[in-house]
């Protein structure tokens, strides 16, 4: 279980370089790709399409599986004691798919923060700025004071019982 968990891990990171790599040069996958097809159906020169790198899944399964099966056989060449397994070879596949789509990923956001800086360094200075205009403002903004109402002083009235008495109300 130790190893086949260092075999996982290793796959993840050697995926990670496939695509890596194939993302600068595809000069591997244009060679196949100029033995396999004719002159008009060869891939366009700008284009960077490789084995691994802008692939569907399916094809990147494929290109992977052939290429860790052609490597079970070589090591059974030079290493006859049997140490691939099913579950070895399994996760090799799928650690190293995983680590080209991890990678894929890791490329595509830092396109987009690459090109989202200029936006995004504009926001936090007009943020910062919209944030210093609101303090000035609360440091020169003198505080209201609020006008108790004062009261006018009362014109003493006759109570109650005095103008019930005057009306002849009460004796």
């Amino acid at each position: 279980m130790t190893l086949e968990l260092i075999i996982f891990i290793a796959s993840i990171l050697f995926g990670a370089f496939i695509y890596w790599r194939e993302s600068q040069s595809n000069h591997l996958y244009r060679f196949f790709n100029k033995l396999m097809y004719s002159k008009s159906l060869q891939m366009k020169p700008n284009d960077k399409m490789g084995f691994v790198y802008k692939q569907t899944f399916i094809m990147r399964l494929v290109f992977i599986g052939f290429l860790f099966l052609i490597g079970v056989i070589v090591l059974r060449f030079i290493i006859p004691i049997d140490l691939t397994t099913i579950s070895i070879f399994v996760s090799m596949i799928v650690g190293t798919l995983i680590g080209t789509y991890l990678a894929n990923f890791i490329f595509k956001s830092s396109e987009i923060i690459e090109e989202k800086t200029d936006s995004l360094e504009d926001i936090v200075n007009e943020t910062i700025e919209k944030g210093k205009d609101f303090i000035t403002d609360l440091k020169t903004e003198e505080p209201e004071q609020v006008e108790t109402p004062t009261e006018s002083p009362k014109v003493e009235e006759k109570s109650v019982r005095d103008r019930l008495k005057d009306k002849g109300y009460l004796k």
